[in-house]
C-alpha cells in the first residue's frame, strides 16, 4: 500500500463513530486542531498521538524471581486526565475516607505519579519532509522529536515528544509512602509541566502555519494565488518568493541541472560503523607523505550508541581506518570544535552529559599520537557546545555555543604559543547570539554563516578580519543559501562551501559554494539516494576531494539513523557550479520607462521594492533616500552586478510617490531638478526633483526579492526599554527614569539576577508590580532578583533581594558541578568561575585540603568533583552556607570526602594535616594566615592566598605575601623555604581594585 493510501485509510478510520485502539478510544479533544492542521498537509499525517496526560498508574509489583529483562508491566489507571489535575479529588483517590474504603486486592500493586507530555507519531512521504517536521518541532521545543523508522523499503514515520516528563512513585495499593501534603506538591508540579505542554503545543502549532501548513478549518487564502490577483492581468509565475516574467522562467524551465555523485567510502581495518557519528569533529593532516582525516569524539559509534572518545585515522585514498592508541584522552564529549594548529589539533569545550558542559582544551600531537590537557590562562573563557572554531596562524577562534539555555555571542581568541585566551570587545556589525553555526578561516578573515538564535533558523554570512578584529555583514551577489543550523563549511581553493544541515530540504541537498574572489553564490546538486542526511556531519577537504563524515537524525526513544562516509571531486562540482550561476536581478528587473503602465499600482505597492544605483552614485543615492524617509531601514543595503551596483530598500511611501507622479519616461513638473547646482541643501528641494534626480543618475527600480533579509530579531534589553518605557508613557512619569534601566544582568539557575545599580529610584515603587512583570517577560526570566552589596560582616550575607518568585533557593550549573544555594543569604560570584576552573585543574589526586572559607562550597567542590582530592576539611561559620554545603557535597555525591567543620576556622580548623590550604576570602584573608601555616603538613605544602590588591600595589603585595608568611613559619617552628610561584589576577573588583591569588608554595 504506498503512502496515499495508507493516509486515506488513517484518516478515514479516525473520521468513522468506531472507537480507536486507545484505552480511551477517542482522540484527544485539545490537539485535534494541531491534528487536523498535519494531515491536511499532503505529505504527512498521523498515526497516534496524546495531548500530554497527568495519570496515577496502577501497575502489578515485579516477581522476585524474575531474572529477565525490564519490560512492561501492564497495569490499569488509577487516575488519568488530559486537563490539569484537581489536586483535591486525586488526594481523596489516594487517602479515601474510612466510608469509601474499598476492599484490598490479593496481590498488592504499585502506584506511580506520572506526568507525559504531548507526543504524534506522523508518517511522512519521504525523507526530506520528515526532516523539515523534525526541525520544526525541535525549534518549538520538542527537542526529542526525531525519526523513529526510514530505509530501504520502510515507511517514513517521526516522533514528536519532548522529555518534560516525570514519574513519581507513591507506594503501594497497601501503604502510601507519602503524605496529603507531597501528593498536592506533585500535583502542582505536574500542572506547570502541563501548562508547559500547552505552551509548546501551541507554538508547534503556530510554526506550522507560518511554515506553510493550512488548518482546515480556517478562511485561508494560498499566497501565491494572492499574488497572482494582486498582479491582475500582468503574465507572470512565481519562483521562490521572487516575480519573474514568463520569459525567464520559460528559459529556465528547460534547464536540467546535472547531479554531483556522491561516492560511499569503502572503509576497511575499524568498523565503519565507528564512523557512524554525529556532533564529533574532524581536522585534515594535507603533507606531502600524509594525507589523512582525524575523527574525534561524537554521539555514536560502533555498538551501543553513546558519547565516545576514540581518536580515529582515516586514509580516504584506501579507506583505511585505525584507532590511534592513546594513554589517556579527552573525555567522551559531542558538539567541541577540533582545529589543527601546525602538528597539533587542539580539542575545546563540548557537552559530557546532559549536566556537564565543558570549557577544557586538550592536544593532539599527530606526529606521536599522544594527548595532553592544557592548562590555560587569560580571561575566563565559560563553558559551551555547539560553538564554531577557526584557526589563523597560531590562534584559533572560537564563536557563540550553548551553555546549557544561554546562547552566547562571544568571540574569544586562543593563543596556542602561551595557551592564553583572550575575549574579543564587541565592535563592527557584531552577530547575534548563535549555537549550532559553523566558521571557516580564509587568508585573514573567518567567515561564519547561520545557525540557530533560539528563536529563528538563521542564513546571515558575516566576516571577521582578524587584523582590524572587526565584524562585517556580508551582501553576496547570487542565489543565497537557505537558513540552516547543525551545517558543515569548509574552504576549497577560493571557494567556501556549504554542505548539509537542519532542516533538510531540496535547497539543504545542494552543495554551496561562495566564490571569494568574484562575491558570488554559485551551487549544485548533489546525487542524493535520500539516505544521506548531514546534520552535525563534518566536511574535510584532501587534494581535490571533499570526505564528509557522519551526520543522521535522532529520536532518543526510537533510534538512530547514520549517514555513511563519503566523497565527492571539487573540481568538478567548482566548475559545474559555474554553468550554474543564476540570472541577477538586474535581468529581471523594471528600468523606468513607459511599459511600467502595464503593471497594476496594486502588485506595485506590495512589492518590497530596491532602488539600483551604480557604486559611484551609491552615497548620493543613499543621502537622498535618508533625506526623505525613503530609505527601508528595516531592511539591508547589498551589491549586485559583482559589486558594481549597490541596492538600497525604500519604504512603501516612495512607492505610493513614485505611482502617484506616474513617473513614465519623462520629467516631472517643477524646476528644481538643477537645484542642488544652484547651492540648495536635499532638504530643499522637492520630492519630484529628487526622483528626477535619481532618474538622472541611472537609478533602476527592482522588483526582484531575492536578497530580501529578514529582520532582526530584538535583543532582550531592547524588549525590556519597549515594555518600560510603554508603562511609563501610560502612568505619565518621566522618560529620564529609562537611564535606570540595566545594561547587563547575571543568571543563577532560574533566577535573573540585575545589578544594585537598577531601578534605584523611588518612584519605580509605585509601579514595581507592572515593571517587575515587564522585565520578566524580556528577560525570559522564571524568578527575578536585584543584587544588594554583600554584607561586610563575618559571615558576608547576601542581601539579594527577590522580586519575581517566592524563595531565593537556586541550582545552579557550572563545569559540571551543582551549586544549590539561598541566594537571598549566601553570596555567589560569577566572576570566580576561572579560578574555580583553576582549582579543578590543580593536581589534588591523594591530596588533604584545608579550605579555611569554604561558603557553600565554591572551591571545596572543585577540589572534590574534579581535582579529585582525596580528603577536603571545609571550614564555616555562616550556617546557611553550610546548610548549602551539606547539600551539595551529598549533590555532587563527594559527601564521603568531605569534613565540614562549623565554626571560627582558627579554632576548628586541623593542624599538621594538609598538603594544600585556600584561603577564599577577599578582601583579605590575612586573618587566618597563622591558622593556614599550622595547617599545612610538617614537610610544607601549597597555600591559595585571596586578596583585593591596588593595580599599582601587585607586585608589593607579593612581596608582603612571602615575608609576612615566612616570619609566621618561622615563629612556629618551621624552617622552610617561602616562595610566591604565580600570581593570578582573577577580575576586576573595583575601578583599580584587582581580585589576585597568590599560589605559595613553603618547602623544607
Amino acid at each position: 500500500m504506498d503512502f496515499e493510501k495508507r493516509k486515506a485509510a488513517t484518516l478515514a478510520s479516525i473520521r468513522s463513530s468506531v472507537t480507536d485502539k486507545s484505552p480511551k478510544g477517542f482522540l484527544d479533544e485539545p490537539i485535534i486542531p494541531l491534528l487536523e492542521t498535519i494531515n491536511h498537509h499532503p505529505s504527512y499525517f498521523t498515526t497516534s498521538s496524546c495531548s500530554g496526560r497527568i495519570s496515577i498508574l496502577s501497575q502489578p509489583k515485579p516477581k522476585s524471581n524474575d531474572s529477565t529483562k525490564k519490560k512492561a508491566r501492564g497495569g490499569s489507571w488509577l487516575y488519568i486526565t488530559h486537563d490539569p489535575a484537581d489536586s483535591d479529588l486525586v488526594i481523596s483517590l489516594l487517602f479515601p475516607s474510612k466510608s469509601n474504603q474499598i476492599d484490598p486486592i490479593d496481590q498488592p500493586s504499585e502506584l506511580v505519579f506520572r506526568f507525559e507530555p504531548l507526543i504524534i507519531a506522523v508518517e511522512c512521504k519521504d525523507l526530506g519532509s520528515a526532516q523539515f517536521l523534525v526541525a520544526l518541532a525541535i525549534s518549538a521545543g520538542f527537542r526529542e522529536s526525531g525519526i523513529t523508522s526510514c530505509g530501504d523499503g520502510k515507511r517514513v514515520i517521526i516522533a514528536i515528544r519532548c522529555s518534560i516528563r516525570m514519574e513519581v512513585p507513591l507506594g503501594d495499593t497497601e501503604k502510601l509512602m507519602v503524605s496529603p501534603e507531597y501528593v498536592k506538591f506533585l500535583v502542582d508540579i505536574g500542572n506547570e509541566k502541563m501548562d508547559a505542554n500547552r505552551k509548546r503545543t501551541d507554538g508547534f502549532s503556530v510554526a506550522l502555519t507560518s511554515n506553510g501548513f493550512k488548518n482546515p478549518d480556517a478562511n485561508d487564502v494560498d499566497e501565491d494565488d494572492n499574488y497572482e490577483n494582486l498582479a491582475g492581468d500582468h503574465d507572470s509565475s512565481i519562483n521562490n518568493g521572487n516575480l519573474h516574467p514568463v520569459s525567464v522562467c520559460k528559459s529556465l524551465a528547460g534547464l536540467q541541472q546535472d547531479l554531483i555523485p556522491l561516492s560511499k567510502l569503502s572503509i576497511v581495518g575499524e568498523p565503519v560503523e565507528k564512523l557512524h557519528l554525529w556532533g564529533h569533529s574532524a581536522c585534515t593532516i594535507d603533507k606531502p607523505d600524509r594525507k589523512e582525516v582525524i575523527v574525534f569524539g561524537g554521539f555514536g559509534g560502533f555498538g551501543r550508541h553513546a558519547r565516545r572518545n576514540e581518536s580515529l585515522l582515516l586514509d580516504p585514498s584506501c579507506g583505511n581506518l585505525k584507532l590511534i592508541a592513546v594513554n589517556e584522552s579527552p573525555s567522551a564529549r559531542l558538539g567541541h570544535t577540533a582545529s589543527m594548529v601546525g602538528d597539533f589539533m587542539f580539542v575545546i569545550g563540548g557537552r559530557a552529559d546532559p549536566l556537564n558542559i565543558l570549557n577544557d582544551v586538550w592536544r593532539l600531537d599527530i606526529s606521536k599520537g599522544e594527548w595532553s590537557s592544557q592548562r590555560c590562562i587569560g580571561s575566563e573563557f565559560p563553558p559551551r557546545h555547539r560553538h564554531a572554531a577557526a584557526s589563523v596562524g597560531t590562534k584559533v577562534y572560537i564563536f557563540g555555543g550553548l551553555y546549557n539555555d544561554k546562547i552566547v555571542s562571544s568571540l574569544h581568541i586562543l593563543d596556542t604559543k602561551d595557551l592564553q585566551w583572550k575575549e574579543v570587545e564587541q565592535q563592527g556589525q557584531w552577530p547575534c547570539a548563535r549555537h549550532s553555526h559553523a566558521m571557516v578561516a580564509y587568508g585573514s578573515q573567518l567567515f561564519m554563516f547561520g545557525g540557530y538564535n533560539g528563536e529563528n533558523v538563521l542564513n546571515d554570512l558575516y566576516s571577521f578580519d582578524v587584523q582590524s578584529c572587526s565584524w562585517k555583514l556580508e551582501v553576496i551577489s547570487g542565489k543565497w543559501p537557505p537558513a540552516r543550523f547543525s551545517h558543515s563549511m569548509f574552504v576549497y581553493k577560493h571557494n567556501t562551501g556549504i554542505i548539509g544541515g537542519c532542516p533538510v530540504s531540496q535547497n539543504c541537498q545542494e552543495l554551496t559554494l561562495l566564490d571569494l574572489k568574484h562575491r558570488l553564490w554559485r551551487s549544485v546538486r548533489l546525487e542524493f539516494m535520500n539516505k544521506e542526511l548531514f546534520v552535525r556531519s563534518t566536511a574535510s577537504v584532501l587534494g581535490d576531494d571533499l570526505i564528509v563524515i557522519g551526520g543522521g537524525a535522532a529520536c532518543y526513544a526510537f533510534g538512530t539513523k547514520f549517514s555513511e562516509p563519503v566523497k565527492t571531486n571539487l573540481v568538478q562540482s567548482v566548475t559545474m557550479s559555474e554553468n550554474n550561476v543564476p540570472l541577477q536581478p538586474e535581468d529581471v528587473s523594471i528600468e523606468w520607462n513607459k511599459n511600467d503602465a502595464d503593471l497594476k499600482t496594486e502588485m506595485s505597492l506590495s512589492q518590497p521594492w530596491v532602488i539600483q544605483l551604480e557604486r559611484k552614485y551609491a552615497k548620493f543615492g543613499k543621502d537622498l533616500l535618508k533625506s526623505f524617509g525613503w530609505l527601508d531601514l528595516e531592511r539591508k543595503v547589498y551589491s549586485n552586478e559583482k559589486g558594481l551596483c549597490i541596492c538600497f530598500p525604500v519604504t512603501e511611501k516612495f512607492s505610493e510617490l513614485f505611482h502617484e507622479k506616474q513617473l513614465l519616461g519623462k520629467d516631472l513638473e517643477g524646476s528644481e531638478d538643477d537645484s542642488l547646482e544652484k547651492g540648495l541643501s536635499l532638504k530643499d528641494i522637492s520630492s519630484s526633483a529628487a526622483l528626477n534626480l535619481l532618474k538622472e543618475h541611472g537609478a533602476k527600480k527592482l522588483i526582484n526579492v531575492a536578497f530580501e533579509a529578514k529582520k532582526v530579531a530584538k535583543s532582550p534589553l531592547q524588549r525590556m526599554r519597549e515594555y518600560i518605557t510603554s508603562i511609563l508613557k501610560q502612568k505619565g512619569l518621566p522618560e529620564e527614569l529609562l537611564d535606570e534601566l540595566p545594561q547587563k544582568w547575571e543568571r543563577l539557575g532560574d533566577i535573573v539576577v540585575l545589578p544594585a545599580t537598577s531601578f534605584k529610584d523611588p518612584t519605580w515603587n509605585s509601579i514595581s508590580d507592572e515593571v517587575w512583570c515587564a522585565v520578566s517577560k524580556s528577560l525570559s526570566a522564571n524568578r527575578l532578583a536585584r543584587q544588594g552589596r554583600v554584607e561586610p560582616n563575618g559571615t558576608r550575607d547576601s542581601t539579594l533581594e527577590i522580586l519575581v518568585g517566592d524563595n531565593g533557593w537556586v541550582d545552579h550549573c557550572e563545569n559540571g558541578i551543582l551549586y544549590s544555594f539561598d541566594a537571598t543569604k549566601c553570596m555567589f560570584s560569577l566572576g570566580n568561575l576561572s579560578e574555580k576552573l583553576r582549582m579543578g585543574n590543580m593536581a589534588c589526586e591523594n591530596e588533604v585540603v584545608v579550605d579555611l572559607f569554604a561558603g557553600i562550597g565554591y572551591f571545596v567542590l572543585p577540589f572534590l568533583v574534579r581535582a579529585k582530592a582525596r580528603l577536603v576539611y571545609a571550614c564555616e561559620w555562616n550556617p546557611h552556607a553550610i546548610e548549602a554545603l551539606r547539600r551539595n557535597v551529598e549533590a555532587n555525591s563527594v559527601s564521603d570526602r568531605c569534613i565540614i567543620l562549623e565554626g571560627d576556622n582558627r579554632i576548628t580548623a586541623p593542624k599538621g594535616v594538609a598538603d594544600r590550604v585556600n584561603l577564599g576570602l577577599i578582601p583579605s584573608s590575612e586573618g587566618s594566615w597563622v591558622t593556614a601555616i599550622q595547617a599545612l603538613r610538617p614537610e610544607g605544602g601549597i597555600l591559595h592566598v585571596h586578596g583585593n590588591v591596588k593595580d599599582s600595589d601587585e607586585s608589593s603585595w607579593g612581596e608582603h605575601v612571602t615575608k609576612t608568611l615566612s616570619d609566621i613559619a618561622r615563629a612556629e617552628g618551621r624552617s622552610w623555604e617561602v616562595t610566591v610561584e604565580h600570581i593570578e589576577k582573577v577580575k576586576w573588583y573595583a575601578p583599580r581594585i584587582r581580585h589576585l591569588v597568590a599560589d605559595v608554595r613553603c618547602r623544607c
